[in-house]
């Protein structure tokens, strides 16, 4: 496993050190929790130790009694906050569970006290001796506990708007000569990311400052300034950094407008870590799921009829669904396609986005039950993909704009040894171990939303570029840096690159691999009107102007636009014609489709979202194929997964050492949600058993001997200005199925319920 940085291919930018580097590594990276503050007071939360029922009485007593204690807020002396709206409904909110509002208690570890000291130490063993006594109810927890209820996902959310259907389902799945039936389930899980939840608010007079590691600093400006009934021009958010996200931190969470309204009742700062515990209930996490796929296909392995049904846990009050049919239903060619998904409630904190959020599980059904398909028909899964290529998706009929997942799974199985491999499950060993070799599908859809950019060109070729972008460890810095350098003609090292503050231009959430097609698309926009002042003061005749656009690359089809023309741009010249040693614009950039209001959205932190199958004419996914060995000890049933390779097509890789490396992190993660991570659940108590990271299940080096990641050069000009087609979630989706694909060809038996661990194999 090569840690060398890749060598570009055709339609690649260049391999450059990231932007962060050396501040991340020598500690001068300031996260939010470092921000050092004039006199703060330190908080600390108590949460409920029931998952159902009220709260009957607090005894603070000896609480209060600790040195340094300044106050104990509760829902009996708490600011009463407006009530906030579900971001999945239109909203901010990553649940609409309001804590300190009233005494009942919605879900297990909800927060019902902030404990306010003048030290952290002294908050925290306030928080520790403050009683609270309940009137417990009986909880429903999950799937088949009694007291859940279940409805149809459509009509229940806003943005979820379609089960996918085409043809008749029934008459084909009844006519087919191959049929498969089966049922698949997958885990809660957790975000766990290096850093913790956080909160530090400052007011100063009316205004005020938040520092929160967050993946939408304008959403959480808004957000916040909405719950607290003021003026969003008077909140102000920062945030360079974010030590890991996944989509946790892509919503408002109830804390923040709780502690600015006790720093603005205190008049002083206010600083909050919450516990790794506690950030398993007063944030969101992957909902577990159920499946059921049919597929029914002739003897060739054309499918002929697909119905994938998923149910999804959700919280009591909020109808929140990831519904990954709209993907499954139109991956491969299909004349009778059907769906469904249904929202199961129960006595939970609200679920919300994790990494890759509808793909991971429902792609995971989806290529399980493609693997069955093909040992039904004894054909080999690569082959029977092969066979259902397709260049329009089926549910419209719309073409993909561009689709190179045959030339992913070449590639692929190529470089793994495939062809080594022998189709019969247990026929494969060495020693003590049986080999298996599996493949799957990956896809994500090429999404994009408006952003707006600040940049500034000065006459010695250095550049300033201001966006409100989110580095939560995707580098964002860096491609944004490149996007501007290579626009301008001007070495990466004279850009500098501002992001992750609420006062800068608007941009997106950092979610739905969103993020660079977006961020860089707004940041070329404002640098090709930088060019085009230059050179209209270079050649004021219009036909001369157009000329030197299409020397340069200006009238060129995104992906192919020239980062320097072969005519460089003489700096000197350009600001002496214009009579000026700086050249400042801003611009605003909003992707083919986007609504009429996007840009007022934009400011308002308010999500736009287009692209993948929500174009108008086509349909836009990057894809990629997963091979994975696994081995299985036939007398202990160890399940070891000694190399992964992926080969990944996504359009313009704006930095190949970057994407390899989220490439990688997305494979790993992949493979630790087919056998390591499962958030446990009591079943009698509604309670996470596992909320820590010595009994929270991930993967670390021993589990990951060779990870093998191969970039495809890909070309698509109908996407954005910057031809990307993002790839931070593609690498973690159907990595989980080709580890269970894996397992069954070593050992012949087919695991449908994650994660795979050892008991589940049978001698």
């Amino acid at each position: 496993m090569s840690m060398a940085a890749p060598e570009p291919k055709a339609n690649m930018g260049q391999s450059v050190p990231r932007y962060d580097a050396v501040a991340k590594v020598t500690g001068r990276a300031q996260y939010a929790a470092d921000v050092p503050l004039a006199n703060p007071a330190y908080a600390y939360l108590v949460t409920s130790s029931i998952a159902k029922g009220r709260i009957d009485r607090f005894d603070l007593t000896v609480a209060k009694q600790v040195r340094g204690v300044i106050d104990i807020v509760t829902h009996e002396n708490a600011e009463t906050l407006k009530e906030p709206k579900l971001s999945s409904n239109g909203g901010y909110a990553s649940t609409t569970i309001q804590p300190l509002k009233s005494p009942e208690i919605a879900h297990e570890g909800q927060i019902v006290a902030v404990v306010l000291a003048e030290t952290f130490e002294a908050a925290r063993e306030a928080a520790h001796l403050v009683k609270v006594s309940y009137t417990a109810a009986v909880p429903t927890a999950t799937f088949d506990s009694p007291g859940t209820t279940a409805a149809r996902a459509k009509g229940q959310l806003s943005q979820f708007k379609e089960d996918p259907a085409v043809g008749d389902f029934a008459k084909a799945f009844e006519q087919a000569e191959v049929k498969v039936t089966a049922s698949y389930e997958t885990p809660t899980q957790h975000h766990n990311s290096m850093e913790l939840f956080a909160t530090s608010c400052v007011w100063n007079g009316d205004s005020l400052t938040i520092y929160e590691p967050s993946q939408y600093v304008y959403g959480l400006k808004n957000a916040v300034a909405d719950q607290l009934g003021i003026d969003a021009d008077k909140v102000r958010v920062i945030n360079p950094y974010v030590g890991g996200a996944f989509g946790s931190k892509g919503s408002m969470t109830p804390r923040t407008a709780i502690i600015a309204s006790i720093a603005r009742r205190l008049g002083r700062p206010v600083k909050l870590v919450a516990t790794r515990d506690q950030g398993f209930t007063i944030a969101t996490y992957r909902a577990e799921t159920r499946h059921v796929i049919q597929i029914g296909a002739g003897s060739d392995g054309r499918l002929t009829a697909l119905r994938h049904e998923g149910a999804e846990i959700s919280s009591r009050p909020d109808a929140y669904a990831v519904g990954g049919t709209k993907t499954t239903t139109r991956l491969y060619a299909c004349p009778n396609v059907a769906s469904l998904v249904s929202i199961v409630r129960a006595d939970r904190n609200t679920p919300g986005f994790m990494r890759s959020p509808p793909e991971v599980p429902y792609m995971f059904a989806l290529e399980s039950a493609m693997d069955e398909l093909a040992v039904k028909l004894n054909m080999d899964p690569i082959e029977l993909r092969r066979v259902n290529d397709t260049s329009k998706e089926p549910i419209g009929g719309k073409p993909y704009t561009s689709r190179s997942l045959l030339a992913c799974y070449d590639e692929g199985a190529k470089a793994f040894g495939w062809a080594n491999r022998n189709s019969q499950p247990k026929s494969m060993s060495d020693g003590d171990w049986l080999i298996g070799y599996g493949c799957a599908t990956t896809c994500y859809p090429t999404q994009m939303a408006p952003a707006a950019a600040r940049v500034r060109l000065q006459r010695d070729g250095r550049a300033r570029v201001e966006i409100a972008g989110h580095e939560i460890g995707n580098g964002a810095y860096t491609v944004i840096g490149q996007a501007a350098a290579e626009r301008l003609g001007i070495p990466f090292e004279k850009v500098s690159v501002f992001i992750g503050d609420s006062d800068l231009p608007p941009a997106p959430v950092a979610g739905g691999s969103n993020s660079t097609a977006s961020t860089c698309s707004a940041v070329i926009t404002v640098c090709d009107q930088i060019r085009r002042r230059l050179f209209k003061a270079l050649m004021p005749d219009e036909n001369l102007v157009d000329k030197a656009k299409e020397t340069v690359g200006l009238a060129q089809p995104p992906s192919t636009q020239a980062a320097q023309s072969d005519r460089p741009l003489d700096l000197d010249r350009a600001f002496d014609a214009l009579g000026v040693s700086v050249v400042e614009e801003y611009g605003e950039w909003k992707p083919e489709g986007a609504p009429m209001d996007s840009f007022r959205a934009m400011h308002k932190g308010e999500v736009r979202m287009v692209g993948g199958d929500k174009m108008s004419d086509k349909i836009a996914y990057a894809f990629g194929a997963e091979f994975v060995e696994v081995r299985v000890n036939r007398w202990t049933h160890e399940i070891r997964v000694p190399r992964i390779v992926g080969a990944f097509a996504a359009g313009h890789i704006m930095n190949p050492r970057t994407s390899h490396s989220q490439l990688m992190g997305g494979l790993i993660w992949g493979m630790s949600s087919a056998l390591h991570e499962a958030t446990e659940i009591d079943p009698r108590y509604a309670r996470y058993v596992n909320d820590n990271l010595a009994d929270y299940l991930m993967p670390v080096n021993a589990d990951v001997p060779s990870v093998e990641v191969i970039m495809l050069s890909e070309q698509d000009d109908h996407i954005n200005p910057a031809g990307v087609k993002g790839l931070g979630e593609l690498a973690n989706v159907g990595t989980n199925a080709a580890v269970c694909n894996a397992i069954f060809h070593a050992t012949g038996q087919r695991i449908r319920k994650l994660p795979v661990r050892l008991e589940k194999l049978e001698a």
